[in-house]
């Protein structure tokens, strides 16, 4: 699989600080890539870098396997997390202004945004002034201006600050579509539950070193799983009198059972069967991701 991004052994540093100390990551190209960790870890520092607003003092970042350039930087968009445009210019003059630096013509940018405005529900708002838009509505037109010339690198640093379920619900179909057409997003934020839904792979980072890597699904498996969601009726005798289980809460919508050591959960299903219980639901639940990070951060 083609690489969009290849960051081998970088450091960054200012003054005395290090924001970034020796990190590699791969994204492929097609894929959403999650770059994870606390406020001041590293994130937003390795994405300047990425996209060339800033240099590396060590190591080497490529995109599509080239050094960066102009050519390549207009096959990027970038939504970085210090937004802000100009507060007396109206939506769709600020928009046309950021497609033409992009090298759009006018009139394709002007069909690309009401396109766009359409589909984020903003139609109304093309004629209104930057300073009239709740913050909400300020994310979703610079989303847009982030990808309205199309290109093949999104780069979303804190993507979904400020915005409603509603609205974050929308920007997370529209980059789900993107994926789809074969672009590449990163995808960058401190809040574990955003990235474990959307991310294809994921690279944690702490203090600007990355503790973590590789796809979600095999990250979790390696941390196996810790506990037995079950739903039913008639099984808590049962469930009582199994000598295996170590812990029983009780959840609003499942029980939660924990087994001693690495215990067969199957055992434990046929015996709630053996007993007469009636099971709607019997998961193995795996750690969070915001779960794993605490437990690889603390190690």
């Amino acid at each position: 699989m083609p690489k969009a991004i290849s960051v081998r052994e970088v450091s960054k540093s200012y003054g005395d600080f290090v924001a970034v100390n020796n990190l590699s990551l791969e994204v492929e190209q097609g894929s959403i890539f999650g770059l994870l960790g606390p406020n001041g870890a590293g994130k937003s520092t390795t994405i300047r870098m990425i996209v060339n607003i800033t240099m590396p003092d060590a190591g080497e970042i490529r995109l599509f396997d080239q050094q960066m350039s102009s050519q390549l930087q207009e096959r990027v968009g970038y939504l970085p997390e210090d937004r802000g445009l100009y507060k007396k210019m109206k939506v769709g003059e600020q928009l046309v202004f950021f497609a033409e630096l992009k090298g759009l013509p006018r009139a394709e940018a002007e069909r690309r945004i009401d396109r766009w405005l359409e589909r984020i529900e903003m139609a109304a708002w093309k004629q209104k002034k930057w300073e009239e838009l709740s913050k909400g509505m300020q994310q979703k037109i610079q989303f847009v201006s982030t990808i309205l010339h199309e290109p093949e690198l999104v780069i979303l640093d804190e993507p979904f600050s400020g915005l409603d379920p509603v609205s974050a619900g929308l920007l997370k179909e529209i980059v789900q579509e993107l994926k789809q057409q074969n672009r590449t997003i990163i995808f960058s934020t401190h809040l574990m539950e955003q990235a474990e839904e959307l991310c294809d792979e994921i690279c944690l980072i702490n203090r600007g070193q990355k503790i973590l890597g590789g796809s979600v699904r095999e990250i979790k498996r390696g941390f196996g799983w810790r506990y037995i969601a079950i739903d039913g009726e008639n099984f808590d005798a049962a469930l009582a009198s199994y000598p295996l289980v170590k812990q029983i809460e009780r959840r609003r919508d499942f029980t939660e059972v924990r087994l001693n050591g690495h215990d067969d959960p199957q055992a434990l299903l046929q015996h709630l069967l053996t007993s007469g219980a009636r099971i709607n639901r019997f998961e193995l639940v795996a750690p969070s991701l915001n779960e794993i990070f605490i437990e690889s951060v603390r190690n």
